[in-house]
């Protein structure tokens, strides 16, 4: 009865888990990759203007110009490559549009692994091939680990940074790597930057600003935690965002329309104080966590991503929801299964007492080896 792509796809494991959270008394959820502030009370109140004042019909599928020329403002400031833009329905939207527009069966796409998990799915559903490239365990970009993945049918190069679910941010010097590859290659790049924002140690360097063949997707859903608003957006080579935008048509038609126009003004509203907020979130699962688990710290992004003390993720979560916390296995982003992903968008209240529970735990796995 179904067609024969779905067989290509699994429900995702973060689902699976949220699903089992149902039947928990006030769990310590370290699940959820969402941030646990509102939206500005300033951006709210511009979507309610918006939807009082009538503006709540499709827009022209490409975007608002007001948001596309602040967005393009932004591009310019950050120094990114672009030809076109598009507005798009969320990053997840914007991944889906261009794996359409590029990924015929049988192309290879370069996925560093640990990756978010919609890469791999959706480059299957296209009909295309992941390659992964092995990160572990310090989650670092190697010329090497790239370059023996590169064949005559390399479509894609993913660039996640900062990453979900490590939290690594790539230096300057991993990305133009990346860019002489690509170039000698002919290989287009794909850079996710949807975490840009939560940056906290030293400088940040977008692909784009390095490899115009790059396409650059961002939004406003964590740095302005709009998740449920769906708005994103998508830059680079003309010819590419052209086909995205012709997708669009006959997929999402537009990004929702009151989201759009709240977004118009977001770039000029600080979110520094927030950042700095989830800069001492890092410090706290980071410091709680390094002395028991093997772990990397994380320089961007809401998550960190340790090793299990047995190496075995999966029944190391399982224990941790036994004992009241969620946290996801490895294998949900990975070819491998020997860490977890903690995301820390929670209330300091919250995060400390899932250290705590964790660090017990563990203490509890050692003493049965």
């Amino acid at each position: 009865m179904f067609a024969e792509r779905m067989k290509k796809i699994d429900s995702s494991g973060i689902r699976k888990v949220f699903e089992l959270a149902k039947n928990m008394k006030d769990p310590i959820n370290l699940s959820i990759g969402q941030p646990d502030f509102d939206v500005p009370d300033i951006l709210k109140n511009e979507a309610v203007k918006a939807i009082e004042s009538g503006f709540n019909k499709y827009t022209v599928t490409q975007g608002i110009d007001p948001l596309r020329k602040n967005v393009e403002k932004e591009l310019d400031k950050k120094g990114i490559f672009y030809e076109s833009s598009l507005i798009t329905s969320g990053v997840s939207g914007g991944l889906l549009l261009a794996f359409m527009a590029l990924i015929d069966p049988g192309d290879e796409v370069i996925i560093a692994d640990p990756y978010f998990v919609m890469y791999t799915h959706l480059v299957s559903l296209m009909g295309g091939v992941p390659r992964y490239v092995d990160t572990y365990p310090h989650f670092r970009l190697l010329r090497s680990d790239i370059e023996k993945n590169i064949t005559k049918k390399t479509k894609l190069i993913i660039i996640n940074s900062p990453s979900n679910p490590t939290g690594t941010v790539y230096t300057r010097e991993e990305l133009t790597m990346v860019a002489d590859l690509a170039r000698e290659h002919g290989i287009i790049v794909l850079s996710d930057e949807i975490y840009d924002t939560f940056t906290y140690d030293g400088d940040y360097t977008h692909m784009g600003s390095l490899y115009n063949n790059t396409i650059t997707l961002n939004g406003f859903s964590k740095s302005y935690s709009m998740t449920g608003w769906r708005i994103g957006y998508a830059a680079g080579p003309k010819d590419i965002i052209a086909e995205m935008t012709k997708l669009q048509q006959y997929t999402f038609v537009c990004a929702p329309s009151f989201a759009q126009k709240a977004a118009v003004n977001a770039f000029d509203f600080s979110m520094e104080p927030y950042i700095e907020d989830y800069k001492k979130k890092r410090d706290i699962v980071y410091n709680g966590l390094k002395d028991a688990f093997t772990v990397e710290k994380p320089h961007g992004a809401f998550y960190i991503f340790p090793e299990a003390p047995d190496g075995n993720a999966s029944r190391f979560v399982e224990r941790a929801i036994d004992n009241n916390v969620l946290i996801i296995p490895g294998n949900v982003f990975s070819q491998k299964d020997t860490h977890f992903r903690i995301s820390y968008a929670v209330n300091d209240e919250t995060l400390k007492r899932g250290v705590d529970q964790l660090n017990a735990l563990r203490e509890k796995v050692e003493s049965e080896k």
